[in-house]
């Protein structure tokens, strides 16, 4: 039943990477830049303290509704998390509308309302513009918490926070938080299964009464409606906002780090690594290096075809993608980020190739092409995104709130096109940091700890510093645990059979199928299995009902079919199947190599190599199995992919895994399994 798995990790593969294979780096040609001209909104200040900004356009018969808060940002502390709840809580039902009654009106007049603690969005046909502001209004200022609604949005975020838990993304975004800006600062803290359960009803009521408030409050009405009609409708539904001031409780302040370090989490589970080089920026909007800042990130790792993303990809093929940001806030000093998951095998190389480029663009000037290129793309973007209406509002927010002159969009082009070679080279040194630089890898630490430990940049070695899953600091974890004396490779795999219901039910099986579920972009995934003791296989990949691929292996000679086409075995595969195509392949498995031992998230695992193309693992508690990793070459090239085996149950005395997450690449398809008959469900014609 291996085999069919490898297939189905080739097929996903295969689909993977096609996506990546789309030439971009052709630019059509540009017409006349279009001129970015705000006008000056309709403004007028209500008593409680809310602005108001109308903007008439009548090119369409609609309205659209941005309110932004700009509250100060508070550390949540113990009951971090409170601020999303309550946001998701908000705009379903009022006191006076149930849920239900006030999503099919909304729908019935074919608007679109989403209220949060940080604002909220609203936009319909102008001829409903009277009653969507009503139940937009509704919606912000008598929204109906119930013990029942946030017992549900608790759950949810904790069901969110366990299935994130085996996450190298989630787990790599937290740490880089914590370690870049302190576990006590707003952006750096995380939530926690604790924090959640903290929250409580009244915290929520108290959280929305001091938060929700209109003094830093900005409105912006837009669309085909008059000042008039816009300010009397305003006025109507929301002088009955109760005036107030958020409470500020001030921001610690962040630093970089004292030297260039590597920050290393061990994720036993991770197939790759995600690598953050980072430091501390105190770049704002209002600051004369904005727009160089703007075109130096985009040609260091902002687009495509940028200096990171041509050399982790383009040229080595370390990763899928590399990118970086340069984000402001007004409020506090922000992190630079220059981010990619790489393969594990060459995760020291991907971080010196990644230091390399900052300092390419810190120490050399930049091509006249690649400056004149990048500022056409990134103004394309900026072009493209002002048709946005909701982004027209935020930049309408943005003057207000950023200490921004009233022309700073209408000069946005003309200073994004006065940008130098110099001020690139000047912006690149003053923003992004090398000598402080921070670099955060979460990854398998017994895969590329022994390369990291090895490399240097500008002739100085990088120390490791090392962290666990929640920032903090702690020993380099021992990847060298001895074999209890008297294990073996047989002895692993016999006490796996005895883990499973005894060697004597296994070999009594004569069938298994098994089907399994899964999603990838709204589309149904199901994975049909079928394997006998006559060393016969099937499986069936089907998406949304369609079978896309199809393996069959009889015992002796076997094909794949897909998208119509059928390609037949060759010798290596049919000697392949042979080898693996059992219900439970271990069975038949001779030369199989115990390699050692290996942390895995919750325990310890026996690594065990049964073939040149697949490395098992298992527990060394439970004795279960937990993880297949199964070498696939692509291009060339030899590529991991790893299936991960959970939540086993008993079905007839044998236990079966019920989970089964495939990573292929930068994707992870987990599959749930629906049902395993054994001994029923196969005949020969399955293998035909």
């Amino acid at each position: 039943m291996k085999k069919n798995i490898t297939f189905i990790i080739a097929f996903l593969l295969i689909a993977v990477s096609a996506q990546a294979q789309i030439d971009r780096s052709k630019m059509p040609k540009s017409g006349p830049t279009p001129v970015i001209n705000l006008g000056e909104p309709y403004t007028f200040k209500m008593g409680n303290g809310l602005t108001v900004l109308v903007v008439e356009n009548k090119k369409l018969p609609r309205i659209t509704v941005s309110l932004s808060l700009d509250n100060p940002p508070n550390a949540e502390g113990d009951k971090a998390g409170i601020e999303g709840i309550v946001s998701q809580m908000m705009g379903k039902g009022t006191k006076n509308i149930s849920k239900d009654a006030f999503n099919e009106e909304v729908d019935f007049l074919g608007a679109g309302i989403n209220v949060g603690v940080s604002g909220g969005f609203a936009q319909s046909l102008s001829k409903y513009s009277d009653r969507v502001i009503e139940l937009f209004a509704k919606a912000s200022l008598n929204p109906n918490f119930t013990q029942e609604e946030l017992d549900l949005e608790k759950k949810k975020l904790i069901e969110g926070i366990k299935s994130n838990e085996k996450s190298a993304d989630a787990v790599a975004q937290r740490v880089r938080s914590a370690l870049a800006y302190g576990k006590n600062h707003p952006a750096g803290e995380y939530v926690t299964e604790k924090t959640v359960n903290n929250i409580t009803l009244a915290d929520v009521e108290t959280y929305y009464r001091n938060n929700f408030v209109p003094a830093n409050a900005y409105m912006v009405i837009s669309g085909d409606i008059t000042n008039d009609k816009a300010k009397a409708l305003i006025e109507k539904h929301f002088t009955s906002w109760t005036a107030g001031k958020a409470p500020s409780f001030g921001i610690p302040d962040v630093k970089d780090a004292q030297y260039r370090q590597i920050n290393f989490v061990d994720m036993p589970n991770a197939v790759q690594t995600e690598m953050a080089v980072m430091n501390i920026s105190d770049l704002k909007m209002a600051d004369e290096d904005h727009h160089a800042a703007l075109v130096a990130n985009y040609i260091l790792g902002g687009s495509f075809s940028s200096y990171i993303n041509m050399n982790l990809r383009e040229e080595h093929g370390y990763t899928y993608g590399g990118r970086s940001t340069l984000p402001r806030n007004k409020n506090f000093k922000t992190a630079f980020r220059a981010t990619a998951k790489v393969r594990n095998m060459v995760t020291d190389s991907a971080v010196v190739e990644t230091l390399k480029e900052i300092k390419r663009i810190r120490t050399e000037d930049v091509d006249d092409e690649v400056l004149k290129n990048a500022k056409a793309k990134f103004l394309g973007n900026f072009i493209l995104a002002s048709e946005n209406e909701r982004t027209v509002a935020a930049r309408s927010i943005d003057i207000l709130t950023q200490n921004l002159p009233k022309d700073f969009y209408e000069t946005f082009i003309a200073k994004i096109n006065a940008v130098t070679k110099a001020d690139i080279k000047r912006v690149a040194n003053k923003y992004f940091n090398l000598d402080k630089a921070r670099i955060v890898l979460v990854g398998k630490g017994s895969d590329v700890l022994e390369n990291l430990e090895k490399i240097s940049f500008e002739g100085e070695k990088i120390p490791i510093l090392y962290f666990d899953k929640y920032g903090n600091k702690i020993e380099k974890p021992d990847y060298n645990a001895a074999t209890p004396e008297g294990v073996t490779a047989q002895s692993v795999l016999d006490n796996y059979f005895k883990a499973l219901g005894g060697k004597d039910k296994l070999e009594a099986v004569q069938s298994v199928f098994i089907t399994s579920e899964a999603s990838m972009g709204g589309m149904k995934l199901v994975l049909d299995t079928k394997a006998t003791s006559k060393n016969q296989t099937m499986s069936n990949f089907k998406m949304n009902g369609q079978s896309m691929n199809k393996n069959v292996f009889d015992g002796s000679k076997g094909y794949v079919m897909g998208q119509g086409q059928r390609l037949d075995y060759t010798e290596a595969q049919i000697a392949d199947a042979k080898k693996e195509s059992y219900p439970f392949p271990e069975l038949k498995s001779t030369d199989v190599k115990l390699e050692g031992i290996e942390p895995h998230e919750g325990g310890k695992s026996y690594k065990i190599k049964m073939s040149d193309k697949r490395t098992s693992f298992y527990d060394t508690e439970t004795g279960l199995k937990i993880k297949d990793v199964v070498i696939q070459e692509q291009g060339g090239q030899k590529i991991p992919s790893t299936i991960t085996y959970g939540d086993y149950k008993e079905v007839n005395g044998i236990k079966f895994p019920h989970t089964m997450s495939i990573s292929v690449g930068p994707q992870k398809f987990d599959f749930n399994v629906s049902e395993i008959k054994i001994n029923e469900g196969v005949n020969e014609e399955d293998f035909k």
